[in-house]
């Protein structure tokens, strides 16, 4: 009982206060605003599935509960809302972000994430990144694959929480990609309820974006 009370614990954290602080109007910047250019390759950490079942349960066993943090960015491109989005091997899709450390916090583990696989700095401080409020959580019950975007109350030892945090964009800036990652702008249009293509996560952004009016702002 007194695991479950842990774990149900865990909440989003706002960087800037309350939820009811948070503007409703996002202003989003046109994609010719940005550069993008690339950097020497990142090491995959695993090659099947397989792998990667095995490196979480080597993890939880050292470290307990698996959290990630992943970023929201948007782009504006035809006058459309667009999602920015990692391709892996030309298949998976994936946001910005990935695994904290132990002890690391939301904000600081995203932004250590985002300079490495989208920041010419990879050992930066990560204050180039204005990470915003926490849209979301998603959690896996178990090592297999399945997520729910909810805490089952039957769970009582989650083995993963992933968190989405909008990530907010100056005008201009400069996104440097490890050369065997391609950084895509998706229409929200396509991955809405995608869930073939992008998985439940991403296919469920356009919804968790649903309170937020666009601002397309022409430059």
């Amino acid at each position: 009982m007194g695991e479950a009370a842990g774990v149900g614990a865990i909440v989003c954290h706002h960087q800037n206060g309350s939820s009811d602080d948070q503007s409703n109007e996002l202003d989003i910047y046109p994609l010719s605003n940005y550069y993008f250019g690339s950097k020497d390759a990142i090491a995959f950490k695993d090659d099947t599935l397989a792998d990667r079942v095995q490196r979480m349960k080597f993890n939880y066993a050292a470290h307990g509960l698996r959290t990630c943090a992943e970023a929201v960015i948007l782009v504006e491109l035809f006058k459309h809302p667009h999602l920015l989005v990692l391709q892996v091997r030309n298949s998976i899709f994936k946001l910005p972000g990935g695994r904290l450390r132990p002890g690391e916090s939301d904000i600081d583990g995203l932004k250590r994430k985002l300079a490495r696989k989208l920041s010419v700095n990879e050992g930066g401080d990560g204050t180039e990144w204005e990470v915003g409020e926490c849209l979301g959580m998603w959690w896996r019950p178990d090592f297999e694959t399945l997520l729910y975007p909810y805490l089952p109350p039957n769970v009582k030892r989650p083995k993963e929480c992933i968190k989405l945090f909008l990530v907010k964009l100056p005008l201009s800036r400069k996104f440097i990609v490890p050369k065997n990652l391609k950084l895509l702008a998706v229409p929200l249009c396509q991955v809405h309820e995608n869930h073939k293509t992008y998985g439940p996560i991403i296919s469920g952004v356009p919804q968790l974006l649903s309170k937020f009016s666009f601002n397309m702002i022409e430059c």
